[in-house]
């Protein structure tokens, strides 16, 4: 395997090296990935979809969205500064709870950012359907009724496009991290000036109040506000912080860059999607809300911002947005390209994974793992052949993918409580419970009808895993099961059976529709504070976790050998 230098703070004053991957991001670069992936394809469906689920009342859901993403962030900002490791989400539940829940988290996580790349390219060819019929409208669900369910689809031009923009993805990423950031900082000005300008020449063009309470600011109660944040899109536009934290091993000082480019990401741009969903709304022309905010559509919605704008006879913003379309999806599908590169690279380096997937180049990139990444993309095409079917998915995996993290700060503060921490949550237990109780309501509000499906993956996983076993590909002498299995299986049983008690969606979707707002709010808050107990006794202990992370400290000190 070749293998090149990277350099690693070592929180605990050891080594000062990581394996593999080169460190050439610095702090804007950094704060920079975050923003960039954050400020995707989301922000240009959002508005949209968020406004039809919860009316004006998507002002508070875009609100809500941002406070929930920050409590999980600064957890991640303390165990970021800790651990600067490139594909951190993976390996920080290794340390502490050893390679069965390290598995299942990085599985997880590999499954959502491995979708998120082609859901970004689908939504940049939704909105370049104005030039060619790269997408095709067609009725998903309730097509008979008064709000049937409207989805765009690849057609075959579409699905040859998206694979050569998947293509280049690739190529851009092989010639390594440092290409990367200083292609991504262009890409980031362009975005934040384009969204910018949108909110300001939608406020000062036109704007009616009106609309705020033509139907009631929210006409369809807390349901819809909690609905949109979920699968509206509003989760989905802020989950690009985690990539301050997955590219952590490749900044130049993570103990400054990781938490500013973390928390500072969700703040920029939770300031920013607060503005443009008012925008929007008074934007609108009230006759287009004559059959209420759930039917509304107008003409060319396929690419909503852009409509808006012709609309607003500003030919000239639309032909701006239309160019975004593909800049803003394409700057994010670039880099999650590159994060479910490191995903994998991270797994196979904690022996999750087959061991070709950690090998890199001359030049410090994951080749197989990128290589992989761009054929699953082409998979996932397939059966999600549409940004409104797969936003939900994408989310809830998402987010479930972070909630491990959490559980992680608790354990680790009793196995590592003399490691020097350059950003220290404070408050105690009270943000990492919150954070945990955030991520299990965001899966919940996703529905039933997405929650099932994402069970369904994480039992392919473990299928996979007793695969790769038995054909020698990773080695798993010890799963420690004690310390994953007594927190994992009782926190997805719980999720799965809330969710299917629950009345998200409504109608139902095979849900029984049998727990309220509150009620369900309450049991998951329950089995939150369960489950944290739960793996915050059944940790390992203090020798374990210090012997997984001596082992990436030597697997850093044995890279620098063989480079040398």
């Amino acid at each position: 395997m070749t293998t090149t230098v990277q350099d690693r703070s070592s929180a605990g004053g050891g080594s000062t090296d990581q394996p593999n991957l080169r460190r050439h991001v610095g702090i804007i670069g950094l704060l920079f990935a975050s923003v960039g992936s954050i400020i995707g394809s989301g922000w240009l469906f959002g508005a949209l979809n968020a406004s039809t689920q919860a009316g004006p009342a998507a002002i508070i859901s875009w609100a809500l969205g941002g406070v929930m993403i920050l409590l999980i962030a600064l957890v991640y900002a303390e165990l970021g500064t800790m651990f600067p490791l490139s594909g951190g989400v993976v390996r920080y539940p290794h340390m502490s709870f050893g390679s069965f829940a390290s598995y299942t988290s990085g599985w997880i996580t590999w499954v959502a950012v491995a979708t998120t790349a082609p859901i970004e390219v689908e939504g940049a060819l939704q909105y370049a359907t104005k030039y060619a019929p790269f997408t095709t409208e067609h009725c998903l669900s309730a097509c008979n009724s008064d709000a049937p369910v409207v989805v765009h689809s690849l057609t075959a031009l579409g699905y040859a496009v998206a694979t050569v923009l998947m293509a280049v993805f690739v190529v851009v990423n092989y010639f390594g991290i440092r290409w990367f950031a200083r292609l991504n900082n262009a890409l980031v000005w362009w975005k934040l000036a384009i969204i910018t300008l949108v909110i300001f020449a939608f406020l000062f063009s036109a704007f009616h109040g009106s609309n705020f309470s033509s139907e009631g600011f929210a006409p369809k109660g807390v349901h819809g506000i909690f609905s949109a944040i979920a699968t509206g899109g509003i989760v989905f536009s802020f989950l690009g912080f985690r990539q301050g934290i997955e590219l952590a091993g490749e900044t130049d000082n993570p103990r400054r860059n990781v938490p500013i480019a973390v928390v500072g990401s969700v703040l920029i741009t939770g300031v920013i999607y607060v503005a443009l969903q008012v925008a929007f709304i008074g934007a609108l022309d009230p006759g287009l809300l004559d059959k209420g905010w759930a039917n509304l559509s107008f003409t060319n919605d396929f690419g909503p911002l852009a409509a808006v704008a012709t609309l607003l006879g500003m030919g000239w913003l639309a032909t701006l947005l239309y160019i975004d379309a593909v800049v803003s999806p394409g700057d994010t599908g670039l880099i999650y390209t590159t994060i479910t590169s490191r995903i994998s690279y991270a797994m196979a380096r904690n022996g999750n994974a087959p061991k070709a997937l950690a090998s890199t180049t001359s030049r410090g990139v994951p080749m197989i793992s990128l290589v992989v990444t761009f054929f699953v993309g082409l998979i996932v095409f397939l059966p999600f052949p549409s940004w409104q079917q797969l936003v939900g998915f994408i989310t809830s995996a998402t987010v479930m993918s972070f909630a491990s993290g959490p559980l992680v700060l608790a354990a680790m503060r009793k196995q590592q409580p003399d490691r020097e921490r350059p950003f220290r949550l404070p408050g105690g237990h009270v943000i990492p419970v919150l954070a945990f109780w955030s991520s299990n309501m965001i899966v919940y509000w996703s529905g039933w009808d997405i929650v099932w499906k994402l069970m369904l993956a994480v039992l392919l996983g473990f299928v996979l895993l007793g695969v790769f076993s038995l054909m020698g590909q990773v080695h798993l002498p010890d799963l420690e099961l004690p310390s994953g299995a007594a927190w994992l299986l009782p926190w997805l049983g719980g999720v799965t059976l809330v969710s299917w008690l629950g009345k998200y969606p409504e109608p139902a979707a095979g849900n029984l529709a049998k727990l309220n707002f509150e009620s369900s709010a309450a049991a998951m808050l329950v089995l939150s504070v369960v489950v944290y107990l739960l793996a915050y006794k059944f940790r390992l202990s203090s020798e374990q976790a210090a012997r997984h992370i001596e082992d990436s400290e030597e697997e850093a000190r044995v890279s620098d050998e063989q480079l040398d």
